[in-house]
């Protein structure tokens, strides 16, 4: 059953992290109030709540002190607890529920689904220990990619084999959960589609971005990508499926592979707004949290629009220092920092927007900024 949620009632975010700032920050906009459940005291979402609750995302106590102070429940990663996530489905209005966390937190299921909704993804198999790895590899051949079925993010949990003789790099993997291995995929760019749906299926698609990724991590973002008109149609089909397969309420990020022929192969995941979305804020008529919001609270969902081509570039800890010191030298740019106290090497501590018909320009000054990874 879909509810509307109406502005002055309490939207619940598990969750305190940077997504969840900006999700917060959409909701209030919108005359929301706002509850964190988040382990540290001063998060980023927890900055511009009304309500905090402290504690561990599987404590039972703060789940239910949660679900009493909310009017409807949403997260901002997938990697919680899905026992609690769905006991909590039984006493509190949880709309994207918890079946869409298990499926999403786990590659097996997640690979799965993308398969039944009729989606390409790289050949894989399942492997339950490194000697069932060994036993399968030769159905996948090399080069391919030994991935955790739970848990990594950033190209943790995560290993690459060129050849029989790396097989033993893979082993420490298993320490942690199952492992698939995916035939490696020759892909000319990483696209991402973000795919927002609400309650009565009324679903639309963010702009295509294309994301590129230094060091495991994201960098930079440009929208729109630079593929053609068929691989964009093919890209926002395919996340149309997973997201009507999955019945999904709220966003899905669908990361995609491009080949060379401007086909396509589904990466992963992730059921909520993502790193290659934040663009949307400035870009478009309706940001990624502001889409959120309105499909977690039974509202009509705005068709995105894409006010001109734009750039996102992560500001990781090492760049802080450099992008405060040149802020009076770029007028232009939209700066966005989440209020983490720890400026950490490679941590996300926030991102900047650009709004420019002038890719290369903007990417020079990007560089002379000092934001640019080494």
């Amino acid at each position: 059953m879909t509810k509307m949620i109406y502005p002055g009632q309490t939207i619940g975010i598990i969750g305190g992290g940077q997504l969840g700032r900006m999700m917060a920050v959409a909701a209030k906009e919108a005359g929301y109030k706002v509850a964190v459940l988040e382990p540290t005291m001063d998060s980023p979402c927890g900055q511009v709540a009304d309500i905090r609750i402290v504690a561990p995302y599987d404590d039972e106590a703060a789940l239910e002190e949660l679900a009493e102070v909310s009017d409807v429940i949403t997260y901002e990663f997938e990697n919680i607890d899905y026992e609690g996530l769905k006991r909590l489905t039984e006493i509190a209005y949880v709309p994207q529920g918890a079946e869409l966390v298990r499926i999403t937190q786990n590659r097996v299921t997640e690979k799965a689904a993308i398969v039944e909704a009729g989606c390409p993804v790289a050949p894989y198999v399942v492997a339950d220990t490194y000697e069932q790895l060994c036993e399968s590899i030769e159905q996948i051949g090399f080069p391919c990619i030994i991935k955790t079925a739970r848990g990594g993010y950033d190209g943790k949990g995560q290993q690459l084999l060129k050849s029989n003789d790396d097989l033993p790099f893979a082993k420490s993997l298993f320490d942690h959960s199952q492992c698939i291995a995916e035939g490696f995929v020759p892909f000319t760019k990483e696209i991402s589609v973000i795919v927002q749906r609400n309650g009565h299926g009324e679903t639309y698609c963010l702009p295509v971005g294309e994301n590129i990724h230094v060091n495991h991590i994201l960098h930079e973002t440009i929208v729109p990508a630079r593929i053609t008109h068929d691989t964009a149609t093919l890209a926002e089909e395919a996340a149309m499926k997973i997201a009507d397969y999955l019945k999904l309420v709220g966003t899905l990020a669908v990361e995609i592979f491009v080949l060379e022929d401007g086909n396509i192969v589904i990466n992963e995941c992730a059921p909520r707004p993502h790193n290659s979305g934040h663009y949307s804020i400035e870009a478009c008529n309706i940001s990624q949290f502001t889409q959120h919001i309105r499909a977690v609270c039974g509202w009509p969902l705005r068709k995105p629009r894409l006010w001109a081509p734009s750039i996102m570039v992560n500001v990781l800890g090492q760049h802080v220092v450099a992008l405060t010191n040149s802020i009076s030298k770029y007028p232009d740019w939209s700066i966005h920092l989440y209020g983490k106290t720890e400026a950490k090497v490679n941590r996300k501590m926030g991102h900047v927007t650009i709004m420019t018909d002038d890719l290369n320009t903007a990417l020079q000054k990007i560089k002379e900024s000092g934001i640019w990874p080494e």
